[in-house]
């Protein structure tokens, strides 16, 4: 059974309980064989108002597991800053500049930095001294 982050199945949240498939029905299970008929109704309408709450505490369950995840990635990452006069190759799958297929070149290079523009954006120059046209 399909369960996410927050440890409810998508049916648990939208219907208030879980789904009992047909073999379940045939066969005598713990889970079938507890079920009190006459309770039944009124453990699904309870069930149903309490839906709201499940929903919410589901919702701050993900929203805990996103922020946990974006932590993680975030003190893996390390910020690259260049200043001008520095010389760097750039990705050729970025600039798309050439299209040498399966076996062209992976980066294009070197260029020097003339500014930096801010936001990872900067002013390029090549060695035979032309400034590219798009940062």
């Amino acid at each position: 059974m399909f369960k996410s982050s927050h440890g409810d199945t998508p049916f648990s949240l939208t219907y208030g309980t879980e789904a009992v498939i047909p073999a379940e029905i045939r066969m005598p299970t713990y889970r079938t064989t507890i079920v009190d008929a006459m309770h039944n109704d009124e453990e699904l309408r309870l069930n149903l108002d309490l839906l709201e709450e499940r929903c919410e505490r589901a919702a701050i369950l993900k929203a805990k597991a996103k922020l946990k995840m974006t932590k993680y990635y975030n003190a893996r990452v390390c910020g690259i800053t260049f200043r001008p006069g520095d010389f760097f190759y750039r990705s050729n799958d970025a600039s798309h500049t050439t299209d040498g297929g399966k076996f062209g070149l992976k980066w294009e290079g070197p260029y020097k930095v003339t500014e930096a523009l801010g936001d990872g954006a900067y002013k390029l120059r090549s060695t035979d001294r032309t400034v590219l046209p798009r940062t």
